[in-house]
């Protein structure tokens, strides 16, 4: 495995992580609501399930779940479920509290834990990433090379890059804050990110692999 190999697929792990998405809408709520310090609980959660994904698909357990119509149903449906759910809080929450600007310790208390299972969650809810790694892993790997190494090497540029892109959301959501606090148009963010998390949801119900 060269070093082109490696940045080679660096660069498409970190393009496919880059575009908006579930996990990438999360990470700017998490971070408008909690900030960049409390928000590492939601990278790590992110970069947990982004490993257990890339661990499944090295073992070849992504080319069953490609093969098993019922479990990719499954996953698909109970991922649209609670990518529903999150859109529908945030609608709540436009209401009942708005965003401000605050201080970390002044923000929504909420716990590691919760934040932490949030963004696992989002983050398990598309069962195609599964299938992306299945797809993407074995075109970097020589098959003449040392099969554990190179797997080992790209599932840690992955977590990388993956809790990188997280975080430029999460910052990126920090930043944010400061120009929604000072108009009336902050609730109507939070209802366009939570109307994206129920879009998601349908979009992810009724898709085809």
């Amino acid at each position: 495995m060269s070093f082109e190999h490696v940045f080679i697929f660096a660069l498409t792990v970190f393009v496919v992580s880059i575009i908006p998405g579930p996990s990438m809408l999360l990470a700017l709520t998490h971070g408008m609501y909690h900030g960049t310090r409390k928000s590492l609980a939601s990278a790590l959660g992110n970069v947990t399930v982004t490993f257990i994904q890339s661990v499944i698909s090295v073992v070849g357990l992504g080319a069953i779940l490609l093969a098993s119509e019922s479990a990719f149903q499954i996953i698909k449906w109970g991922g649209a479920a609670y990518l529903l759910y999150m859109g529908v809080s945030l609608f709540i929450s436009a209401k009942s509290s708005p965003l401000s600007v605050t201080g970390d310790n002044e923000r929504q208390e909420v716990s590691f834990f919760k934040m932490f299972r949030q963004s696992a969650l989002v983050t398990a809810a598309n069962p195609k990433a599964i299938i992306f790694f299945t797809a993407v892993f074995p075109q970097f790997i020589n098959q003449e090379g040392a099969f554990l190494i190179q797997s080992i090497v790209l599932t840690i540029v992955c977590l990388i890059v993956t809790f990188t892109c997280f975080m430029i959301y999460v910052i990126g959501g920090q930043k944010l804050i400061f120009l929604l606090s000072k108009s009336a148009v902050s609730k109507y963010f939070q209802r366009t990110i939570g109307g994206i998390f129920v879009g998601s949801g349908v979009a992810l119900a009724f898709s085809h692999r």
